[in-house]
């Protein structure tokens, strides 16, 4: 018995370097990226990827042209990240309609439609998994969020981000 606990052992501990490993080198991301959010320009800087929220306090992206131009420079890969980044805005059925709005918003900030989506609170519905995929954007779910460092603007998430930047 005393052998089989060390071999068990030293599998949960090569799991968990595994797991250290892979994010330390996945790409950093940061989450709740909008004009009217504060955002600390150290974890932009830090993040590969920037998920943006079109619409936030009925305030689109679009109408601040330089914020666009600013994010653009920074030559990072962006993603939507909801539509009104509204309390489990995907676990509610929506239609193309509403999915729309956030990708023309999107689209007039940046010149291109989104190509990856993370729904807020990682919470989405079988049907809006079906439209976003029909929509030929990535989802993004939980799994991604475990794997990859991702921070938040306003430093909310279940961890702040000092503790995501050392785990």
């Amino acid at each position: 018995m005393h052998n089989k606990n060390k071999i068990i052992i030293s599998i949960i501990i090569f799991i968990i370097l595994i797991f250290f490993f892979i994010r330390i080198s996945s790409p950093k991301e940061i989450d709740d990226v909008h004009p009217e959010i504060l955002c600390s320009e150290k974890y932009i800087e830090k993040s590969d990827v920037l998920w943006v929220i079109p619409i936030f306090n009925n305030t689109p992206i679009s109408s601040n042209k330089k914020w666009c131009n600013d994010i653009l420079s920074l030559n990072k890969s962006i993603g939507m990240h909801g539509v009104y980044h509204n309390f489990e805005e995907f676990n509610t059925d929506i239609n193309q309609e509403y999915l729309n709005q956030g990708i023309m918003i999107f689209e007039r900030c940046f010149g291109f439609k989104p190509e990856k989506f993370k729904s807020p609170q990682l919470k989405i519905s079988k049907q809006n998994k079906k439209l976003i995929k029909e929509n030929k954007m990535e989802l993004k779910e939980r799994v991604n969020q475990v794997i990859h460092k991702v921070y938040h603007c306003n430093d909310d998430g279940l961890f702040k981000n000092q503790i995501i930047d050392f785990f």
